[in-house]
């Protein structure tokens, strides 16, 4: 039996007085005073897959012999990655990012960071830095995607992907394994899943709304619980993916198809059966509404609802729901096609 951790419950943030350690004491030192470097107004820049996104990063003055360097901290191994180097009159640019960065620089002064259209990878910690010998300092910043979190198992049933597994199939669900952040915040919104999957940096959780006996008992708070890190080859559970807004469209094909016509049918209009991914993101971004189940690229089947009702599927709450993956012989489904 594995033992779990509770975090990030509301119910005990608010209860708990052993979390106000966290807290500075008063008269402890605050952050750095940056001489060289505006702080941000904004430590968070928010934008959508495909879109252009700017990270700030102004200086005050020039001083001699400086250079500004950007990087991006990767969660899954914890080191930064060099975006690009200048030093006011030159730069160079570095890593997968290179073609699709470059230096605003609307002023003499500005050293901000534009990336153009913005990837699900690209999601992140960012930290601009002036080098200038004795006196270097940097700053922060988060680039947050818009985008929905959803669960991820393979046809062949529960907690069958190592770590390498398990972000392999989300990318080849159009996402990405999902960060803490972003699966914590998908809880927030009603996220209740009760297997526990991985995510970006190699730690296994599973968030839950309503505490209930097959999901680690009913006397146990709300929250996203944890299993933490787990051995990436050995260990294995499912996963928890992370998509952003389309650059095409989702639409449903009507009939009665097996799991070949279905694909045929959408590459007769010119499109592609459609991911796992690219169905949550129509119904995130698109509001995709339909009470038809169809056949998707994984083998599996479901349909999207956004407006609950009792005659397609009768739950509450809005969501994609699942008939899972049924025998691909089986001509009782419409498909769900992605054109882009």
């Amino acid at each position: 039996m594995h033992q779990f951790l509770l975090l990030g419950s509301l119910w005990l943030l608010a209860a708990s007085p052993a979390l106000s350690i966290l807290q500075r004491p008063t008269g402890s030192p605050g952050p750095p005073h940056l001489q060289y470097l505006l702080e941000p107004l904004h430590a968070t820049v928010h934008t959508q897959r495909g879109a252009t996104a700017t990270l700030p990063c102004v200086l005050r003055a020039l001083p001699r012999n400086y250079r500004v360097k950007w990087s991006k901290v990767e969660p899954a191994n914890y080191r930064e990655s060099i975006i690009i180097i200048t030093n006011g009159l030159y730069h160079k640019n570095y890593g997968p990012l290179s073609p699709r960065v470059r230096l605003r620089h609307s002023h003499r002064y500005d050293a901000s960071l534009t990336i153009t259209d913005v990837a699900l990878e690209d999601e992140g910690r960012y930290r601009c830095q002036l080098v200038n010998g004795l006196e270097d300092e940097s700053v922060s910043l988060v680039l947050h995607l818009e985008g929905v979190v959803f669960p991820y198992q393979p046809s062949n049933g529960r907690y069958k992907f190592n770590y390498h597994e398990a972000k392999r199939a989300c990318e080849q669900q159009d996402s990405r394994l999902a960060t803490y952040q972003q699966l914590y915040k998908a809880w927030t919104e009603g996220l209740d899943w009760c297997n526990a999957g991985w995510i970006l940096d190699g730690t296994v959780h599973y968030p839950i709304i309503n505490s209930r006996e097959p999901c680690g008992g009913r006397l146990l708070l709300p929250g996203v619980r944890t299993y933490g890190a787990r051995d990436k080859q050995k260990d294995r559970f499912d996963a928890f993916c992370f998509t952003s807004s389309l650059q095409g469209r989702v639409y449903f094909i009507r009939g009665h198809l097996n799991f070949k016509e279905a694909g045929q049918a959408c590459h007769n209009h010119g499109a592609a059966i459609a991911k796992v991914g690219q169905l949550y993101s129509a119904w995130k971004f698109s509001q995709l509404d339909r009470c038809d189940g169809g056949w998707l690229a994984d083998g599996s089947v479901r349909y999207p609802i956004t407006t609950p009702r009792e005659r397609c599927g009768g739950l509450p709450d809005p969501g994609v729901r699942s008939f899972g993956f049924p025998s691909k012989e089986l001509r009782t489904y419409g498909t769900y096609c992605f054109v882009g």
